[in-house]
């Protein structure tokens, strides 16, 4: 395996828990690289439903988590998190790296104050105070996992961040009030429980590549949400396209092998902004993806907006991420449709047919999609290839000719049993 990256090449919610969960059982080392408790990774094992938000899916097979410098960690989550897996019979081996940034309850006041003054313009953010911990650290001012075990520090950057926060919060309109000293308490609290985790990441995963090691590297969110390439300003606010495995985790472009890119059979995204080939949820295909799809986000709750596979997105996430393989997850959700249609194009307003994501968000807005239209299934076999529809396998194959990825993995259910390898 070497290193191996599994990148969602939608807008997150494609299934790659279920993916990284399944490539970890050849893993030693499975890596979070980006972001923090606003993604969620469900994992259906032998029946039992894990719910993961910040842990890498690993750990629910006995392998060491790490929780890398790009990450940002709510100290508060992740204990509970500790504790969730402890009390269902499972200690993570968990490593967190000493320069990952923390969140603490400032964060979430401005996250929350922000959207609300933003009226109408609205991000869809999560409230979870992910995008001002990532401010902070751009800003230079942000508190380290390492200034836990280092109480002046910690002291010192807390009750600075908190009185230039509450001016910012009273500028908004905000009523509320930070505490510092609250805060500061609360981390006491958590810091026995973290210390032992906490280490230098960097050398940890250099060390294991240079000593032959298989990593895996978990992604969060997907390629449409990156920072830079993704539908600005609707996005999350870390690197989750393949660039930001290396930056996020400390390993070289040059150590990264296979990246594989998750790919929902259909489309879904949370929040505002652009989306093609968005359905109604109300009836039709639109309705039966949300319903059957069981679409409502595993962090937070929101219901997910639904729509037919873009190839067009996909394209631009293979291209971005160098993904070269495919799992292509949710087949079992079309079940019974009698049509399914697929994205190859953009027709725009003044007559250009576009293959590619337009940089401009406006114009982004008023693609319309090109569709190629596909017989549907009704099923997809006993969990082998050669038994798939031909129906199902001929719309695999325009995704493969289509991206010029291999498909790996065919997700036909939820439970980890429920997947077919391609070989």
């Amino acid at each position: 395996m070497a290193v191996t990256a599994v990148i969602g090449a939608q807008w997150g919610d494609e299934g790659k828990g279920k993916v990284v969960d399944i490539l970890a059982e050849r893993a030693d080392l499975v890596v979070r690289f980006q972001g923090g408790n606003n993604a969620g990774h469900t994992l259906v094992v032998d029946g039992q439903v894990y719910k993961l938000h910040l842990i890498p899916s690993g750990v629910v097979q006995g392998k060491v988590g790490v929780i890398g410098n790009g990450c940002v960690v709510d100290p508060f989550v992740l204990v509970k998190e500790i504790s969730d897996l402890k009390a269902r019979g499972i200690t993570p081996q968990l490593r967190i790296s000493d320069r990952a940034h923390l969140i603490l309850p400032y964060h979430q006041a401005i996250d929350k104050a922000e959207e609300e003054a933003k009226g109408a313009a609205k991000v869809g953010t999560t409230g979870r105070g992910i995008g001002p911990c990532y401010a902070d650290k751009a800003s230079r001012i942000g508190v380290h996992a390492g200034d836990l075990l280092h109480p002046k520090r910690l002291d010192e950057k807390v009750k600075q961040n908190v009185a230039l926060k509450q001016a910012l919060l009273t500028a908004l309109g905000s009523k509320e009030r930070l505490d510092a000293a609250a805060t500061l308490k609360a981390l006491q609290a958590v810091t026995p429980t973290l210390q032992p985790f906490l280490t230098d990441t960097v050398q940890l995963l250099q060390a294991a590549a240079e000593a032959g090691e298989s990593i895996l590297l978990e992604g969060a969110q997907g390629a449409m949400l990156d920072l830079d390439h993704g539908t600005y300003p609707y996005v999350t606010s870390s690197a989750t396209a393949s660039g930001g495995m290396c930056s996020g985790s400390g390993l070289a472009p040059r150590q990264i092998g296979d990246v594989i890119g998750v790919v929902k059979a259909y489309t879904t995204r949370v929040g505002s902004g652009p989306f093609p080939t968005e359905l109604s949820l109300e009836k039709g295909p639109g309705e039966v993806m949300s319903r059957v799809g069981a679409e409502v986000g595993t962090t937070t709750g929101r219901k997910r907006r639904c729509g037919w596979l873009d190839l067009v997105v996909v394209n631009h996430a293979v291209n971005l991420c160098g993904i070269n393989q495919l799992a292509i997850t949710k087949m079992d959700v079309l079940n019974g449709l009698h049509e399914v249609l697929v994205c190859t194009a953009y027709q725009m307003p003044d007559g250009r047919k576009l293959t590619h994501i337009p940089s401009d968000l406006d114009e982004f807005a008023k693609a319309k999609p090109v569709y190629q239209s596909f017989a549907g299934w009704k099923d997809l076999g006993d969990g082998t290839w050669e038994s798939m529809p031909t129906e199902a396998r001929k719309f695999l194959q325009f995704i493969r000719e289509k991206t010029g990825a291999t498909i790996k993995f065919v997700g036909t259910g939820p439970g980890r049993e429920q997947t077919v390898v391609v070989r």
